[in-house]
């Protein structure tokens, strides 16, 4: 795979349709500057034109997934320097929010501010118990600004977000998977690898179905329940006339592994 100055881009050896992206400034817990912005984006860029990708793991490290936006690089930054940065981080987090194959946060040790909200724009997170999340930035002289506050109302629900967006208190793992915030919790060490054999079970489903039910369940969630119902009925339909529904009841029947054709 490609060189990068701050994350690792790599195929899976195990699964030829499943990609992981690893956040990589160690010495710096994961701070995420402009250049890691850039390389997020241009990663999913090129994910999003793949078409033998099925799935995607974005991890950190063993001690941070990432402590958020690099301030120190942010301490002398004029204020259209910083709106033009934060563009681009609007541009990076939505194209991981709305990238067309179910993402996955692996997470060890610290994930706050930007780490926190970029974990949140994943489909889920699978945390390890040394995990801890947080939303500082009202201490800063901000808000979350990365979907942060969006994405955190709806998992935990209006007063108890509001709670953790106001004081910036940590969340721990059990916590997390108690309120849904994670989906599931390893032991220590153990998210990244547990994230990828998820990863793997999805990629190995019907391709089209994958992509029609991450759709119909992200837009639906944010719509009332006929609407939502009638997007299911609608990739439903379209899943019913598809080469690969063939294909999949064939398979059943015959008792082998179906070929799919994403058709």
């Amino acid at each position: 795979m490609s060189a990068y100055e701050t994350i690792l881009f790599e195929a899976d050896p195990q699964c030829a349709e499943l990609r992981i992206v690893t956040l990589n400034r160690p010495a710096l817990m994961n701070a995420m500057n402009t250049r890691m912005f850039q390389e997020l984006r241009e990663v999913f860029r090129l994910l999003r034109d793949d078409p033998t990708v099925r799935a995607v793991v974005i991890a950190g490290g063993e001690k941070a997934f990432s402590a958020g936006g690099d301030l120190k690089e942010r301490n002398a930054m004029s204020y259209d320097t910083w709106r033009q940065q934060h563009e681009l981080i609007e541009e990076t987090f939505l194209g991981v929010r709305d990238f067309p194959w179910p993402v996955i946060a692996a997470v060890e040790g610290h994930a706050h501010g930007g780490g926190f909200e970029l974990a949140m724009m994943t489909d889920f997170i699978i945390a390890s118990e040394t995990a801890r999340f947080s939303l500082p930035e009202t201490r800063l002289g901000i808000m979350p600004g990365g979907g942060g506050v969006q994405n955190i109302v709806r998992a935990l629900g209006v007063p108890r977000g509001k709670r953790y967006l106001l004081t910036g208190d940590r969340i721990n793992a059990e916590e997390a998977l108690q309120w849904g915030l994670v989906t599931e919790v390893t032991a220590a060490g153990q998210a990244r690898e547990t994230a990828l054999a998820l990863a793997r079970r999805i990629a190995r489903g019907a391709p089209m179905s994958v992509r029609y039910i991450k759709v119909a369940a992200s837009r639906g969630a944010e719509v009332d329940f006929h609407t939502g119902y009638a997007l299911d009925i609608a990739a439903y339909n379209v899943l019913a006339s598809s080469a690969d529904r063939v294909e999949g009841v064939a398979a059943f029947n015959e008792q082998r592994p179906p070929r799919w054709s994403n058709r």
